[in-house]
């Protein structure tokens, strides 16, 4: 079949291959041109490379996203993860004919331009995996690291640091109200959402950043207008607007899942634990980071069992050693992307710090991705488990914190 349409996204580059998704508007069947609305997901070469807004014809053969089995032998529902984003076909390697440019949205292009503008200032200066690594950290890029620094990654429980989390999002809208904490109350939060909002769609808009950027707006709203905030209302109020858009998302995106769940148990977690942790140090902000690695890791784990069937034994120690320097990884490396618009020569001084970071962030990885244990396959888990799990979960932390603000008062 020939098909016309426009690359509706940033390409999501592998190892080997390009993922395009392409909004269809014609389709030619026996010499004839049929208007259609749909999307398709592309797999191409490398090579030649396609941005979005192109307009593109391109022909082979048609298919419908099947089903498919895990190495771990768990089912994983293809259809309904691509239908969440309205994407019901897809066709592997067609010949492709750019016949167009410049037809997405205008601030997305622009954004697009800017962050691959700002990643080809780190890869002049910055080797890989390093760049790729930074640009992942940093502004969420669409590059394979490789498929076996990526699988050690998934094996020792760092993989939310390669793609853009919550986590990084967090420090992200931090930073942004530091550098406009100058301005009055009124436009720093104006000026901040907007920078946050922007930055949720250069990095893609995925359900994680989505939730985080949310909450960190609303974050940034209570705190400007002197409001006490309510973490856990605020998680409610985003997956509300987040279901409310894209109720496929609940079922069929375990991105949204995970973040979900992770942030539950970034709110509830900690009051429980924080008493029976004093002994560690809160020098750089270590015992926040034990505290909530536990709390999370503990909240997403039953998930995790049924989703994947592997945990990671060292994913704690891991995150604990790792996490402690992704702020000033990704500060070094944001300035190396940044000042390499103005001279390369200063943007390889910034780099060198950040290689400092980053390198040491990649052998914590490759030492424990050494380890027989560090990542354990499980039986499989049924979904009923899940849910009770968490009904019984909830029913605990319910009793306690019910007991902990008796003894309180």
């Amino acid at each position: 079949i020939k098909i016309e349409g426009v690359v509706v996204d940033e390409a999501d580059e592998r190892e080997r291959f390009t993922h395009l998704v392409v909004e269809v508007d014609r389709v030619e069947q026996e010499y004839m041109f049929h208007s259609v609305n749909t999307k398709i997901k592309v797999t191409a070469d490398l090579y030649p490379t396609y941005n979005y807004g192109d307009r593109i014809v391109f022909e082979g053969v048609l298919d419908k996203p099947k089903s498919f089995e895990t190495d771990l032998g768990r089912e994983f529902d293809y259809a309904g993860y691509l239908a969440k984003d309205g994407i019901y076909y897809q066709m592997f390697y067609p010949d492709i004919k750019l016949i167009g440019q410049n037809e997405g949205v205008w601030i997305k292009e622009k954004l697009f331009a800017f962050k691959h503008a700002f990643l080809n200032n780190v890869t002049q200066v910055l080797h890989e995996p390093y760049a790729a690594l930074a640009g992942g950290l940093i502004v969420g890029a669409k590059q394979s690291l490789g498929e076996d620094l990526l699988q050690k990654f998934r094996d020792v429980g760092l993989i939310h640091i390669v793609v853009l989390s919550g986590y990084n999002v967090t420090i992200i809208a931090i930073t942004i109200m530091y550098l406009l904490s100058f301005l009055s109350r009124f436009y720093k939060v104006v000026i901040g959402s907007v920078c946050i909002v922007l930055f949720a769609i250069m990095t893609g808009a995925g359900a994680t950043i989505v939730r985080a950027s949310i909450m960190a707006i609303l974050v940034v709203v209570g705190r400007m207008s002197g409001r006490k905030i309510d973490m856990l209302r605020l998680l409610g109020i985003a997956v509300f607007f987040m279901v409310l858009q894209n109720p496929l998302i609940v079922v069929h995106d375990p991105s949204f899942q995970l973040s979900v769940l992770a942030t539950l148990g970034l709110i509830l977690l900690p009051p429980l634990f924080e008493k029976h942790v004093s002994w560690i140090p809160k020098k750089f902000g270590f015992r926040e980071i034990v505290v909530a690695t536990v709390s999370t890791q503990i909240f997403v784990l039953p998930a995790l069992m049924y989703m994947t069937g592997q945990i990671s034994i060292v994913s704690l120690i891991v995150n604990i050693l790792v996490l402690s320097v992704i702020p000033i990884t990704m500060l070094f490396g944001f300035l190396t992307g940044l000042v390499g618009f103005f001279s390369t020569g200063l943007s390889a001084f910034f780099a060198w710090i950040a290689f400092i970071f980053l390198y040491y962030e990649v052998l914590i990885v490759e030492i424990f991705a050494r380890f027989p244990f560090a990542s354990l396959a499980l039986p499989s888990v049924s979904l009923i488990f899940v849910y009770l799990f968490y009904c019984v979960f909830g029913f605990v932390l319910w009793q306690l914190h019910k007991k902990s603000n008796q003894l309180g008062g």
